[in-house]
């Protein structure tokens, strides 16, 4: 399994993975082993491997089965959610320090093909990403919709991701999470 930042030749293979596991388009017996709930576009993902080259991915040979997104809060800004989430961060304390766009990051989201989870795809995604983003923050936020107890039990049990607080938006339930990037991931390999 190669772990490595992607290119822009990558996009149509995020892309094509991005949709098989979207909550829009994913099968419906699929949704109980976790779904992505942020569609993409391609010009998304083009600035996000140029501007913040904050898109890694994990590689079987030639097929991408896995992808981690991170970026500073400034490339989130444009979403109505990412908005509320840094309007709040001076009203978030995580590891004795008051949240801003300075001091953290937003990561995700991650989405690994079924036939990968259960294996160390998740925690060596997650920590080439945190290596990659420790570089410029000490602290990684996400969050996880209520609905998602997959993503939340990989996220908390497996990666150690601790829970701040709970919030709602546009009548979702999501719990925001942090992490101290100087700690290396639990479980990894690489």
């Amino acid at each position: 399994m190669e772990y490595r930042n992607a290119t822009l030749k990558d996009i149509p293979g995020i892309t094509e993975l991005q949709l098989k596991y979207h909550v829009s388009t994913i099968k419906e017996e699929d949704k109980i082993d976790g779904f992505v709930t942020t569609l993409f576009t391609e010009d998304q993902f083009k600035e996000l491997i140029q501007k913040e080259n904050g898109l890694a991915i994990a590689c079987d040979g030639n097929k991408i089965v896995a992808y981690a997104m991170a970026a500073s809060w400034k490339y989130w800004s444009a979403w109505p959610l990412f908005q509320h989430m840094i309007k709040d961060l001076p009203n978030t304390n995580y590891l004795g320090q008051t949240l801003s766009m300075e001091n953290s990051y937003q990561y995700g989201p991650i989405c690994i093909h079924k036939d990968y989870r259960s294996s160390k795809v998740l925690p060596n995604l997650f920590e080439f990403s945190r290596k990659q983003m420790n570089k410029r923050y000490p602290i990684l936020i996400t969050f996880i919709n209520q609905i998602n107890p997959r993503s939340y039990t990989a996220h908390t049990k497996k990666l150690g991701l601790e829970v701040i607080k709970a919030f709602e938006f546009n009548n979702n339930q999501y719990y925001e999470l942090g992490y101290d990037t100087s700690k290396k991931t639990p479980g990894a390999t690489i």
